[in-house]
């Protein structure tokens, strides 16, 4: 019994013993365990870590320049991406590759080579290089606190003067309003009185043909009135252009804080009453040139306006109309005895356009006419009853304009009416007048004529009269001062253009003659050499649609380079 015992106590025992070793062993397995678990943790924290640090670097790193500036000749600078491929031109930095992240199912991925390319040692000579560029560019590149050290050191009477240039080209108006909100500078250079002398307002606010709201009606007087008041104090010239509103208003207050005042001009205007002509009679003393060409406006002020205060007009124009013939009349009584340019003009699609004309009336009402126009209007010549015969006629003309593009009644005795005393004329114009014949021009006392329009420019009676001779009257009367000439479809013969072309070249100075219409003549290659090879100033040569001359040769000539051209073709 006790050897059983012993022997059933004994497996316990060893059981126990052996309890032991096992659980010693199982805590070691945990232990480790927990080690690796540990160590993975940890590795992973680090990982973690890591990109955490990376993500903040990343957004912290400034971006790279993607340009680098460079000195090129003539004191200029070279802007050149660093993306191009001159981009050996100068050293960069070389960014390090990135993996991208693979794109979703579907989609294809993008294959980039990740290779990071060695940066081989830079030499000294690269370096001198970058230094030097550097360098150059801080020497070259403008600094932000002097960018605009010359707009405030230059004068401001250099500045006005600039502006006076660009004024005479494009005008005061909207080039002064736009420069004026630059600066302060340009603002003091551009409020000077001096620039603000001619201007003329065309449609700056709305467009042609469309209605002003009231709103806008209010700002234009808000405009016109500040102009008036702040720039305008020595306005001399003023013009509207195609306005239907406010035109009352505008002059009204220009002629009520304009003193000095002496040109008024509206084209294509509407709504012109007697209220404002009431109002330059009032204020405008020194106004001295009317202009309503193509414009609507009440007769009976400017009638009456001239009546009282024609004494001091110098220039009219208008335009031909129902009850604008009485404007004619009106300057015919002598109520602008000082007027020096007259004209009165229509359409070229109005049918109505002759105009009654007493010119004994006119000569004696207006001595000191220089510019007498009517254009496209045919003048229908009335008597005076009572006219003196001793008529003074017009002796300071300078300048006479009938010309039209449909037939004209002119004929040698009405013109001799017009000139007979006229010997300073300089221009006449006497397109369309074909009733004029070579004679009666030549019977005119003026001896140094400068410019004779006598061209036909109306289809119906082309080529319907007979040969005409008689050109060389002309043109050897006015040989040595003739400068521009036009005889465009004249029918003279062969052999008169031969003799006054002649006389054209016979001219002492070379260097007269400047212009030259012969288009549809008969003007023949050996004519048109003896002039072209002697004037040397000729440079607007007309040979359209004559039929003498070869082919390759009908045309219009410009400058003297085309001209001698043409002279080594007929040579």
């Amino acid at each position: 019994m006790d050897s059983t015992k012993a022997e059933a106590s004994s497996p316990s025992k060893r059981q126990e013993d052996i309890a032991p070793s096992t659980s010693g062993a199982s805590s070691k397995g945990e232990s480790r365990l927990s080690k690796k678990s540990s160590l993975k943790r940890r590795r992973g924290e680090q990982k973690n870590a890591k990109a955490k640090k990376r993500k903040k670097a990343r957004v912290a790193r400034s971006s790279q320049v993607g340009y680098t500036v460079h000195q090129g000749e003539d004191m200029l600078l070279v802007i050149s991406s660093t993306t191009s491929h001159y981009s050996d031109s100068a050293w960069t930095l070389q960014k390090k590759g990135r993996k991208k992240k693979s794109l979703s199912k579907g989609k294809l991925k993008a294959k980039h080579s990740n290779k990071k390319k060695a940066v081989p040692a830079k030499s000294r000579s690269e370096n001198n290089a970058i230094v030097k560029t550097a360098e150059e560019t801080t020497v070259f590149v403008p600094q932000k606190t002097a960018d605009n050290r010359w707009g405030v050191s230059v004068p401001e009477e250099v500045l006005s003067n600039i502006f006076q240039m660009v004024v005479v080209q494009d005008g005061a108006v909207p080039f002064l309003c736009r420069v004026g909100r630059v600066c302060r500078l340009w603002n003091a250079a551009a409020s000077s009185p001096v620039l603000w002398r001619k201007v003329t307002i065309s449609h700056c606010w709305i467009a042609p043909g469309k209605k002003q709201l009231p709103t806008t009606q209010h700002k234009i007087k808000d405009t016109i009135n500040w102009l008036a008041q702040s720039r305008f104090s020595q306005l001399r010239e003023f013009s509207l252009c195609h306005w239907k509103d406010n035109v009352n208003y505008a002059v009204e207050m220009v002629s009520h804080l304009c003193p000095h005042l002496r040109s008024l001009s509206l084209s294509y205007c509407t709504g012109l009453t007697t209220r404002a002509f009431d109002s330059l009679g009032l204020h405008s003393r020194s106004l001295q040139s009317i202009n309503l060409q193509y414009s609507e406006f009440q007769v009976e002020g400017l009638l009456e306006y001239l009546e009282n205060h024609g004494s001091q007009i110098k220039q009219i124009w208008f335009t031909q109309g129902l009850k604008n013939d009485r404007l004619l009349a009106t300057i015919s009584r002598g109520h602008c005895p000082h007027l020096e340019l007259l004209e009165v003009n229509t359409k070229l699609d109005s049918k109505d356009c002759e105009l009654s004309v007493c010119i004994q009336a006119l000569q004696m009402a207006c001595p000191k006419l220089k510019t007498f126009r009517m254009l496209n209007v045919r003048p229908l010549h009335k008597s005076m009853r009572n006219a003196a015969d001793s008529a003074s006629g017009f002796p300071l003309l300078e300048e006479l304009c009938i010309a039209t593009t449909s037939y004209s009644y002119m004929t040698d005795k009405d013109l001799w009416d017009i000139l007979f005393n006229s010997t300073k004329l300089r221009v006449l114009d006497l397109r369309g007048c074909s009733r004029i014949t070579p004679s009666g021009l030549a019977s005119i006392p003026c001896l140094e004529l400068e410019c004779l329009f006598w061209g036909l420019y109306f289809s119906s009676h082309i080529g319907s009269s007979s040969p005409k001779k008689g050109l060389h009257m002309v043109t050897h009367k006015w040989n040595q001062t003739l400068q521009q000439l036009d005889v465009a479809n004249q029918l003279f013969t062969e052999e008169d253009l031969e003799i006054a072309m002649s006389f054209l070249a016979q001219a002492k100075e070379a260097d007269t003659l400047r212009s030259l219409n012969l288009s549809g003549t008969r003007i023949t290659p050996p004519a048109l050499r003896s002039v072209i090879g002697h004037t040397t100033a000729l440079t607007y040569l007309n040979l359209s649609s004559c039929r003498y001359l070869p082919r390759g040769v009908k045309r219009i000539y410009r400058g003297q380079e085309e001209i001698h051209q043409l002279l080594d073709i007929l040579n």
